[in-house]
């Protein structure tokens, strides 16, 4: 993701930033060089030198900071930057179980019914094309066990109005 356009909007107090897969705001809150009525945001632009996964702010009195796509996607609650970082997440843990494990690598592959190259691109944490099933399987299969909490987000962006009660009851972490 790249991106495209980013536009500081002083009177919303965010940035607006256009990028090659949809549209985000970025409160000035969340910055670590905050503007404020006598030193406000003079210019914003996608930072070539970032390959443009990043955008460059200065403030009126000539500091300037960078924010990466990553903080703008996490606070936005992106769900395919969401889904990446869990398949991170779980490989991570996955190249750890594998390391101390005294299960062959050869034995996992036979268990996972997968090829040699497909177990190391499982292992591959650049690789994003992985299934999370095969992930806790492999997880599984090296004793470790994956839970799954889900719990209610406060304060999330755009999501106003009556909450719908869940139809289901999921066990709470206690």
């Amino acid at each position: 993701m790249k991106v495209k356009t980013v536009t500081a909007n002083n009177r919303k107090k965010a940035f607006e930033i256009e990028t090659t897969s949809g549209d985000y705001t970025f409160p000035y809150a969340l910055l670590r060089m905050q503007p404020d009525p006598d030193n406000r945001v003079e210019e914003a632009f996608a930072d070539e030198d970032l390959g443009r996964e990043a955008f460059t702010y200065r403030l009126a009195d000539g500091r300037e900071d960078t924010i990466h796509l990553d903080a703008v996607l996490e606070y936005n609650r992106d769900p395919s930057h969401l889904h990446e970082l869990l398949v991170h997440r779980l490989t991570v843990e996955a190249l750890k179980a594998v390391e101390t494990s005294d299960v062959s690598k050869r034995e996992l592959i036979r268990a996972l019914g997968t090829s040699a190259s497909q177990f190391y691109r499982l292992l591959d944490p650049a690789n994003r094309t992985k299934s999370v099933a095969q992930l806790i399987a492999l997880l599984h299969l090296l004793g470790r066990e994956v839970d799954v909490v889900v719990s209610e987000v406060r304060n999330l962006p755009g999501a106003r109005g009556r909450r719908r009660p869940s139809r289901g009851r999921a066990e709470q972490p206690g």
